[in-house]
């Protein structure tokens, strides 16, 4: 590492206990202990403030950085834009703006306009929105129920917590808003046994629409699913799943929005985690790796169908009327396109698939060692190790000890995640998503680092 950043870390520490309030961690440890300030990254490493070296594994601790730390060409491209043209409010274009979202629908077959905005948290807001407006101007108010999946989550607004799944997160921040659905997950490993077997995806699409039915088909607007449920603990649907989802959504005309915040960008070995599935969307939301964090964006994508319920010059409330202050921002949109032209010039689509399975052939060797090891799933640089007590009983592993394996990993300088304060009794999964530039000496430290840790954990 070349520079802290600081000639004073101590100064910056103190201001950070003494003025940041930082996200999804308990600060009264704080008093006692440092947080964790991060100066620094290359490719798939970071330097914290100290000067202490780690692999992230975790692709800034969000699943964000999807092409790594360092790329001089997207900030070189967010620095002239700027310059030229900073922002401008979403009701006009800008060049940035158009040329993303041309390159970004050449990659989604089906789907055609893309509405800007900063968070994932923001893109959900929007698709949901866009599903209750659909619902007044042309279906008298009907068809405006939204249903969401247990252990999904789609943000952490009011509006995204109501689509939910992870109760935990939504503790203590309700009421919610009236009209979202829960239907039942997917997860085989955690189901009763009478169900499990080679039909159980077809089941558990079934349970959908047994919540369909239950409320009625004309009060469902659209079901919102993550392609591959991410912080619920990494669980790729079963076969036959998706498929039988699409034709339920057919069968009673309602719309299948697919979030990607996670996924999205090449996470799971595709473009988009739900094109590893055949699945022929109606609007699919991204963030994250859309700019790998070198900017703040995020968008609603749809099909020209959903657009076009909104065209309507004699309805002076028929358009959305909607605005994202900074979806206006011009950085973002040039960012994204720099982002998806590393991912296409170094084939990191291709990378994601191979090492994705490479990892998770690491991790499977680890299964005969560890009987704590109760699954291992994943789809490409997405993977789930999922914790048990007994491989017999499948209870879960208390969240204390998966983090005592997480921290005993940070020991060894490797950063991984879990699962945490998600889904009562089932916080039991660590979570990895490291860089799609990932290579074989990558994946076999973050091996070695779990063996490690759980050897020294669990011993």
């Amino acid at each position: 590492m070349d520079d802290l950043r600081s000639n004073d870390p101590e100064g910056v520490i103190a201001a950070d206990k003494a003025h940041v309030w930082h996200h999804l961690i308990q600060h009264k440890p704080f008093e006692t202990i440092d947080p964790r300030i991060i100066v620094e990254g290359k490719g798939m490493r970071v330097w914290d403030i100290r000067g202490r070296e780690y692999l992230d594994a975790v692709s800034g601790g969000v699943w964000t950085v999807n092409v790594g730390y360092g790329r001089e060409r997207i900030a070189d491209a967010v620095r002239d834009q700027l310059v030229k043209m900073c922002y401008f409010a979403g009701a006009s274009g800008t060049v940035a703006g158009a040329e993303f979202a041309e390159r970004l629908i050449s990659k989604m077959p089906g789907l055609s306009r893309v509405y800007y905005a900063n968070s994932g948290s923001e893109a959900n807001e929007k698709a949901f929105k866009m599903v209750r407006a659909i619902s007044h101007k042309h279906h008298g108010g009907k068809k405006g129920k939204i249903l969401y999946r247990d252990r999904d989550y789609h943000g952490t607004t009011i509006g995204a917590l109501s689509a939910g799944g992870q109760q935990e997160r939504n503790a203590r921040f309700g009421p919610f808003a009236p009209g979202f659905i829960e239907v039942p997950h997917c997860l085989e490993y955690q189901a009763q046994p009478e169900l499990a077997g080679p039909d159980y995806g077809v089941k558990a699409a079934e349970a959908i629409e047994a919540v369909i039915l239950r409320e009625g088909p004309d009060e469902i607007g659209a079901l919102c699913l993550e392609p591959v449920t991410a912080g619920g603990g990494c669980i790729v649907p079963p076969t036959g799943y998706w498929e039988k989802v699409q034709e339920i959504c057919r069968k009673y005309d309602i719309l299948l929005h697919i979030d990607e915040v996670v996924c999205g960008l090449g996470r799971t070995g595709t473009w988009f985690g739900y094109q590893q599935f055949g699945v022929e969307p109606d609007i699919v939301t991204m963030a994250k790796g859309v700019a790998s964090g070198y900017a703040a964006i995020s968008t609603c994508v749809t099909t020209e169908a959903v657009f076009d319920a909104f065209k309507d010059a004699d309805d002076p409330l028929g358009h959305f009327r909607d605005i994202s202050t900074f979806g206006g921002c011009a950085s973002g949109p040039v960012a994204a396109l720099e982002n998806m032209k590393i991912i296409e010039e170094e084939g990191l689509c291709e990378n994601s698939a191979a090492m994705g399975e490479y990892l998770l052939e690491g991790f499977r060797k680890l299964e005969a060692k560890h009987e704590a090891i109760g699954e291992v799933r994943g789809l490409g640089l997405f993977a789930g190790i999922e914790l048990v007590e007994s491989r017999e009983s499948r209870k879960p592993l208390t969240e204390k000890l998966v983090g005592r394996v997480q921290a005993e990993a940070l020991a060894d300088d490797v950063m991984i995640g879990a699962a945490n304060r998600s889904v009562p009794g089932y916080n039991n999964v660590l979570l990895f998503a490291p860089a799609l530039i990932a290579t074989r000496d990558d994946i076999d430290r973050i091996v070695a680092a779990v063996d490690a840790g759980l050897t020294r954990a669990l011993a």
